[in-house]
């Protein structure tokens, strides 16, 4: 079952910081597609499965940013 969350990311500021954060989810298992959006401070992960928001956030920490929590 397929899976799209948006999730609040802050530190996020240009499209290096966008580009950043995607390649980071991008290496975990399952995900196919990261829109990261440093105006609206959001990132939207689409996953082959749901993900376990600890991956999501150790994804976002090792590249330099906050994640927030899951946007509503």
């Amino acid at each position: 079952m397929s899976s799209t969350i948006t999730y609040t990311v802050s530190g996020m500021s240009c499209g290096h910081c966008e580009k950043a954060i995607s390649e980071e989810l991008s290496t975990l298992t399952g995900v196919i597609e990261v829109a990261a959006d440093a105006k609206a401070g959001t990132v939207t992960v689409s996953s082959a499965a749901p993900l376990e928001d600890e991956q999501v956030r150790a994804a976002v920490d090792e590249a330099g940013y906050e994640l927030v929590g899951r946007s509503a």
